[in-house]
């Protein structure tokens, strides 16, 4: 007949049990009768990397019978677990590390007639394929609503003007790298003094990584952002915190190619932030990008999955998040493409609490153009009003009053019109101080005429306009406050913004 496993199973343990008979004996008769025999392996040590593998142990044993045991290792396999006398091969394989972290396990090679031994087994941490990172909604809330009674057409009717900190939470190597100093409460303070009740927190992440393996935001970077989300609601400001170009991680890579990999970057990070800010009540929204570069239907389609990641991570952490209000970008933040593409919304289990944005540097000849182009000159007049009679060549010649018109109307009717607010996330026009005489008198005035129309028309059409400040002075910038000593550094550009609202 046929042994089974079974049956070998149960001759080792009688030869165990043998050996327990010949223990109960006396310390005199087992000296006497039980001689300890040889039990060798050939390594106490196996390590592996983080693919399924398979390595092979060599036991010799002069024993009657031997086990081996694997300690709380589901992940280690042998191709035997019991020998008797001689020479036995077993192959140890190890299942494939999907997790993120380095594991070990203990082998252990026992018989009643020699000392254990132990093999450690060690396996590498598994790496994220297609960026597969471990999930960081690991404490989701029951859903709060307390603070969070406003839908988006509600919030939107309390957020009147608003200003970007902009070139400093999201700049490349450190919030002071691109020579703005930190955020104060201070800061915050006189931006509110000054006629502003929104802020827009343009923020950088990936570049404040604690394991870049898992996608784990460092600590301290998330308190910071909260310490200033905090100056800004503790002023009564609405803030809006954002994933930002971020070193164009998501905005340069909305593709096929990266879809899989981006949106699982997406996840966990939003995971985190939603987390860390969720105490807030209803004056923190949530931005789920900057201005991600799109082009055609098909790269919206992935966009609008980066979209849809991001509400769902939000919303899966619970608490006032189940009600937040959140913003999804337009392609490229362009009101043109995004009237062409972006026809359909990501899906919000949560109604009524979905924003779109959009940014607004039109024409850029006038708005940001710091050189002239073989393709254009710079524009230094916009407005029927404000064309020069004598530098002809610099009034614009398209994007004035009855563009803008026409493009904010069709934000309003797009989306404003259906309960969809729109955010104005970034808009101005840079300051040509390098400009002598009438030719800086006019364009000065000319540039207070753009801010304010812009404003006027935003207030007409259902948007919130947040103005673009990166915190820089001198020629070509638009800042409107010296952060260096938090006065008010552009009170022309300032006065025309407020006048917008009247």
């Amino acid at each position: 007949m046929k042994k089974t496993i079974g049956d070998y199973l149960a001759s080792v343990l009688l030869s165990f049990a043998f050996l327990g008979v010949l223990a109960c004996s006396s310390d005199k008769e087992t000296a006497q009768n039980l001689t300890v025999k040889g039990l060798t392996v050939n390594t106490d040590k196996i390590d592996f990397q983080s693919a399924e593998s398979n390595a092979e142990i060599t036991i010799n044993s002069e024993a009657t019978a031997w086990l081996l045991q694997i300690s709380n290792a589901s992940w280690i396999k042998l191709s035997k677990v019991a020998g008797t006398t001689g020479t036995t091969v077993v192959q140890v394989t190890v299942l494939e590390n999907t997790t993120l972290t380095a594991r070990t396990g203990i082998i252990t090679l026992t018989s009643g007639e020699a000392k254990p031994l132990q093999i450690k087994v060690s396996q590498a941490a598994g790496k994220a394929v297609d960026g597969t990172y471990p999930s960081y909604n690991t404490n989701p809330l029951p859903a709060d609503a307390t603070g969070m009674s406003s839908t988006a057409v509600q919030l939107a009717a309390k957020m009147k003007l608003g200003w970007n900190i902009g070139n400093t939470l999201e700049a490349t190597g450190g919030e002071t790298a691109w020579g703005n100093p930190k955020v104060t409460k201070e800061l915050i303070d006189l931006v509110k003094a000054n006629g502003f009740n929104a802020i827009r927190i343009p923020c950088s992440w990936n570049q404040y990584l604690a394991n870049a393996e898992k996608a784990q935001i460092k600590a301290d970077w998330l308190n910071r952002v909260k310490e200033v989300v905090q100056y800004c609601v503790d002023n009564d400001m609405y803030v809006i915190v954002n994933i930002h170009w971020d070193n164009g991680w998501l905005e340069n890579n909305v593709t096929e190619a990266k879809k899989d990999a981006n949106n699982a970057k997406q996840k966990a990070f939003w995971e985190q932030i939603a987390t860390e800010l969720r105490g807030f009540d209803e004056h923190l929204l949530f931005a789920s990008a900057n201005e991600p570069n799109v082009e055609n239907a098909t790269q919206m389609a992935v966009l609008t999955s980066y979209h849809q990641t991001f509400i769902d991570a939000v919303r899966s952490t619970g608490g006032k998040n189940a009600y937040r209000n959140l913003i999804v970008q337009g392609p490229s933040t362009d009101i043109e493409k995004t009237n062409k593409l972006m026809t359909t919304l990501p899906t919000d289990k949560v109604p009524n609490r979905m924003m779109a944005e959009v940014h607004y540097y039109t024409p850029y000849q006038f708005a940001l153009m710091d050189k002239d182009a073989d393709w254009g000159k710079m524009f230094y007049y916009w407005g029927k009003e404000y064309h020069s009679s004598t530098d002809l060549t610099r009034n614009a010649t398209w994007g004035e009053e009855a563009d803008l018109d026409k493009f904010f109307l069709s934000m309003k009717t797009q989306f404003v019109d259906k309960g969809i607010p729109v955010i104005l996330g970034e808009f101005g026009a840079i300051k040509r101080t390098n400009l002598t005489g009438d030719d800086l008198t006019l364009h000065l005035a000319s540039r207070a005429y753009f801010l304010k129309y812009v404003v006027k028309q935003s207030k007409a059409n259902g948007l919130i306009p947040f103005y673009w400040d990166a915190g820089n002075l001198g020629v070509n910038t638009m800042s409107l406050f010296d952060r260096s000593n938090n006065t008010v550094y552009d009170a022309q550009a300032l006065n025309a913004l407020l006048d917008g609202l009247k």
